[in-house]
């Protein structure tokens, strides 16, 4: 199959292992689903301290299911990934490690207080869901079925988000003002979410074409404007002066993107910040530290079947 064959073709879930896709497909599907699968596992690092940092025995407990959720989204989409015949899973794990895998712009940022929480699992997660809702009608079909599961499990992650924002934005006069604090900071952070704007996406028109992706980073900009922005003042919130957000005649919103730092972003993109250096860096620590399991599993692997396994004194 041609790429202009996969172009007429393109539509939800069309292709599948069992196609002879061409190569420029299959690197932009396998470019797309790793970078995605990364940035489930780089979200859940950011996380992760708050299982133990949460108030709460409830909250723990939400927070270790969430992350535990995260990193199962990674490995359903990495095998997504690995069934385009370009990569491996164990390759695009080790260049995530190495600083050679790319990941969402939000989870560069370190998260250091009670009250950035919900900026992440409310406003990124929500964030996310509209990008992911969009996926289950990609032209991948391994990673289609892969979304049916991430979006199921991502609408728990934003009502936990939005019940911790509702709690804080009750709380003392204290609380609202971290809490005002922690948006003003992650604000322009989540609206380059998307990534850059249609006319600086390198990618979007080929993946668009071949049914890989289904609106565009500013679509999905403005949709998530439409209904977050309501939603942020509900809860007490006050949006930023800038990035400066406007309405339209129609009632819906949209956000003057040059007042978005952009050069920070492309920095970012390129792992090339203060940020990227330490939350890659734990990822490295963490890859290091469970090597000797690896090992143990593909020791196992590769032992004779019938061998003599260890008494059972051992």
């Amino acid at each position: 199959m041609d790429v202009e064959e996969v172009k007429e073709r393109a539509g939800p879930r069309e292709f599948s292992p069992a196609d002879d896709m061409p190569e420029e497909y299959r690197k932009a599907a396998t470019r797309m689903i790793q970078f995605h699968a990364n940035s489930e596992i780089m979200g859940a690092y950011l996380e992760r301290p708050f299982v133990r940092q949460s108030p709460s025995l409830e909250r723990k407990l939400a927070f270790s299911a969430k992350v535990q959720d995260e990193i199962g989204h990674g490995q359903l989409l990495y095998r997504a990934a690995e069934s385009l015949g370009v990569k491996t899973r164990d390759e695009m794990l080790e260049e995530l490690a190495n600083g050679e895998g790319k990941f969402l712009n939000c989870f560069h940022y370190p998260m250091d207080s009670w009250h950035e929480t919900p900026m992440i699992a409310f406003f990124v997660d929500g964030a996310a869901m509209r990008r992911q809702a969009t996926l289950k009608k990609t032209s991948w079909e391994p990673y289609a079925h892969a979304m049916d599961k991430v979006c199921f499990e991502e609408g728990f992650h934003v009502k936990h988000g939005e019940h911790i924002l509702a709690e804080l934005a009750q709380g003392s006069k204290k609380d609202q003002e971290k809490l005002q604090e922690a948006f003003d900071e992650w604000w322009p952070r989540i609206l380059q979410f998307f990534g850059p704007t249609d006319d600086k996406s390198t990618h979007h028109d080929f993946a668009a074409d071949v049914g890989l992706k289904q609106m565009s980073n500013d679509e999905l900009r403005n949709a998530f404007l439409n209904a977050y922005v309501p939603k942020a003042r509900k809860y007490g919130l006050e949006i930023p002066e800038y990035p400066r957000i406007e309405e339209n005649d129609d009632g819906t919103w949209k956000v003057r993107e040059d007042d978005l730092d952009w050069d920070e972003f492309f920095t970012v993109a390129k792992n090339d910040y203060e940020g990227s250096h330490e939350q890659i860096g734990k990822r490295h620590d963490t890859q290091e530290a469970v090597e000797w399991v690896r090992d143990v599993l593909d020791d196992h692997e590769q032992r004779p079947m019938g061998g003599a396994g260890p008494a059972a004194a051992d």
